[in-house]
């Protein structure tokens, strides 16, 4: 006979009525989630022993999303057993205390055995959400270091992992793409912004399939090395306010849009490893750094050999990222439609002389901003492309055009306010289009002799182009994709001519944006790089002018063109051409030529113009573009690099200007220096007159070709350029 104390038969009724059977079933399923964790964790880091091999690895990295949802459904499981089990506590005491009617006390170091087990399981349910968060960012850390290879090359074996060959990963070799399904859906959903992006990126795809082939033959064996990319589109972040995405549906800029897309695409048709952000969670979950505002240095090396960004995103990046990124600026290159001057990018400078704006004094290598058209050549040249035709359609087009039809330039009803006399005299000779957006009632900026289509999906608009004779602008917006849009549809595109030129001093469009560039028409671009047939550049101003040139477009038979660079074979070649080439995190020179350096490596033209490279002497290693393709001008006073370039058929390049930073290279043209000093100035090196004094750049960030005064003559370094592709000189390919 087995006799149980009363203290004894107290305890168990108690521990009965505290695991009642719901509770015991939370504990039970407590209990398994637990061993089920330590097992699952067992499994992940067993993978991790020294003898596996590096495909071994590769296979348990590619499971980390969902090693990562196991853990956050583990955790939030654990969570929600906590807080029952803290409900169930509290309704027991409660009962516990009115059944016993005050006559059952406790004494304060014999609490129930239920309260105890409680709070083991909160510690250890609290532990193991911890251990669920750090595993997680493990297993995120190790997706991105050690997966090398994108998630469009599974069925490619990835490069070994061997301290003694670090940069074997880096090396493995990109392979074009032609499907892009998985692009996109690497560029996500959920925003107007997206949709749009998506719906281009799918229409061009077999124009993308057909530039790569012609791509991969043009280079042969040309060995191209993949890079690991972030792409991060701060513009499309909450944090940044979005305001395009609302606007994609009523006609609002659409192009960023356009060139974020092709941008998208050609990295990654071009082989290399992409990843895609449009909120600032993405971002610092792919940077590795901590949620939240702070700005920690981030804790495992940057996993991204570059990152494409706007001004948005730099901004947040530096805000987020704290001492590192310093360290990884030299990674970024930033998506910047209008450009950023050298005197504006410097920040010292800047402030100095005046040249601060809410957009630059990022002291970034100006080559790291890149541009939608070719504004000036400080800043690396990006584009975007537009739609090829083959030759059937250009012949189909040419055979279906309206000699009559005219299509506006502008979405926005705002466009046409006050351009009455205009239209009056175009209405005279053709029939007027417009795609302005309207909600419900006609825009009353439009006139009524006007047939209004309201805003018109891409492909339909592409149709109204390929009916319509000529595309006209009224001054805005400026420097859009639609005109080359038209001009390679058989448009002849008409624009006003700017007399004085737009610029920050003069228009509020420009005004704190970080370039000092003097607009002369409403599409630069268009007029000096294409010209006539296809584009017509005259003064609005003038009616008799205006209605002459309407006239004479009628009477003008043009072909569609497509400049090359505009191409999806133009944009593959120049973003290939960068991804291999550029290399801003190479340690500088270590000081630039001084007044007294040793000769220059150029000689003296016969026709005694310019400087040349010197055919006996060594090229510059590691110099791109290679430094044989110098050419270097001494300007006129006032004269800008750009232009003086430009005026021999050349483009200006800001890289080759070390090389003529010295007082050897004006000697060698000629130039009697009598004093020679150096400074920090955009404009030099420069020849001062009067006075006979040559002046040196001091900062290598300040190397410009845009600028001029007329007090100098600036020395200015120039290449050629290959055909229908300005951003790259003959041999830079």
């Amino acid at each position: 006979m087995i006799t149980v104390n009363p203290d004894g038969k107290i305890m168990v009724r108690r521990c009965l009525v505290t695991l009642r059977p719901f509770r015991l079933f939370v504990l039970g399923i407590g209990f398994f989630t637990l061993c089920f964790l330590m097992t699952s964790l067992g499994g992940q880091f067993s993978a991790r022993r020294l003898g596996d091999s590096p495909f071994t690895i590769r296979t348990e990295v590619m499971g980390g999303p969902e090693s990562r949802g196991v853990l956050r459904k583990m955790s939030d499981l654990l969570e929600l057993m906590v807080k029952r089990m803290d409900a169930l506590a509290r309704l027991e005491n409660s009962s516990e205390l009115h059944r016993a009617g005050g006559d059952l006390h406790f004494p304060a170091d014999r609490m129930p055995p239920g309260a105890g087990l409680m709070e083991r399981i909160q510690a250890i349910a609290q532990n193991v959400s911890d251990i669920a968060v750090k595993v997680d960012q493990i297993l995120r850390h190790s997706l991105l270091l050690h997966s090398k290879v994108s998630e469009g090359r599974r069925d490619q074996c990835e490069a070994p992992s061997d301290p003694k060959f670090p940069d074997c990963s880096g090396k493995v070799e990109a392979v074009f793409r032609s499907n892009l399904s998985h692009l996109l859906d690497l560029m996500g959903s959920g925003k107007e912004s997206l949709i749009f992006m998506k719906k281009r990126t799918k229409r061009l795809t077999a124009q993308w399939a057909l530039a790569a082939q012609r791509l991969a033959q043009k280079l042969g064996a040309t060995q191209r090395d993949q890079k690991q990319i972030l792409v991060h589109i701060g513009f499309l972040t909450e944090e940044s306010g979005d305001v395009f995405s609302p606007r994609v549906l009523k006609g609002g800029p659409l192009g960023e849009m356009v060139q974020w897309a092709d941008i998208l695409t050609a990295l990654y048709v071009l082989g290399h490893g992409l990843r895609v952000t449009v909120s600032l969670k993405e971002l610092q979950s792919n940077l590795g750094v901590p949620p939240g505002r702070g700005s920690c240095p981030l804790t495992m090396p940057l996993p991204f050999d570059l990152i494409y960004t706007d001004y948005h995103g730099l901004q947040q990046m530096k805000r987020h990222m704290g001492l590192s990124f310093k360290k990884y600026r030299c990674r970024i290159r930033v998506i910047d439609t209008f450009g950023t001057e050298p005197a504006y990018n410097h920040e010292e400078y800047a402030t100095l002389h005046g040249y601060r704006t809410n957009w630059g004094y990022w002291n970034l290598n100006p080559k790291q901003f890149m541009t939608m058209f070719p504004h000036t050549p400080d800043n690396s040249f990006m584009g975007f492309v537009s739609e090829e035709l083959n030759e059937t359609e250009k012949r189909l087009i040419k055979g279906g055009k309206a000699s009559n039809m005219a299509v506006v330039y502008g979405k926005e009803a705002s466009i046409w306010k006050g351009k009455e006399k205009f239209l009056g005299i175009l209405n005279k000779y053709m029939e007027i289009h417009g795609t302005v957006y309207y909600e419900s009632q006609r825009p009353p900026e439009v006139p009524a002799f006007v047939k209004n289509h309201g805003l018109l999906p891409q492909p339909e608009f592409q149709q109204l182009l390929r009916k319509a004779k000529l595309f006209i602008g009224f001054g805005f917006p400026y420097e859009g994709p639609a005109p080359l849009e038209a001009i390679a549809n058989g448009c002849i595109f008409l624009q006003s001519r700017f007399s004085p030129p737009h610029s920050s001093l003069n228009h509020e469009f420009f005004r704190g944006k970080p370039t000092s560039r003097e607009v002369f028409s409403q599409h630069p671009y268009a007029e000096n790089f294409i010209g006539k047939p296809h584009v017509w550049t005259v003064d609005y101003n003038n009616s008799e002018e205006f209605e002459a040139a309407i006239k004479a477009i009628m009477r003008t038979q043009v072909d569609p063109y497509l400049p090359y660079e505009y191409t999806c074979e133009g944009m593959l070649e120049r973003i290939h051409a960068y991804i291999q080439h550029q290399d801003f995190c190479r340690a500088p020179d270590p000081a630039l030529p001084e007044a007294h350096a040793p000769q220059s490596p150029f000689v003296l033209a016969p026709n005694a113009t310019h400087l040349e490279w010197a055919r006996n002497t060594s090229l510059a290693p590691g110099a791109w573009p290679p430094a044989h393709a110098l050419r270097a001008w001494l300007a006129v006073p006032g004269r800008a690099c750009t232009d003086t370039c430009l005026d021999h058929g050349l483009i200006c390049e800001p890289s080759f200007f070390p090389f003529l930073n010295s007082q050897d290279a004006f000697l060698k043209l000629q130039v009697p220096c009598d004093s020679t000093e150096s400074e920090m100035n955009h404009l030099y090196p420069a020849f001062a007159q009067p006075g006979q004094e040559c002046y040196l750049q001091k900062e290598p960030l300040l190397f410009s070709c845009a600028g001029s005064n007329t007090k100098y003559r600036r020395l200015c370094p120039c290449r050629d350029f290959r055909k229908g592709q300005v951003a790259l000189c003959q041999g830079c390919l």
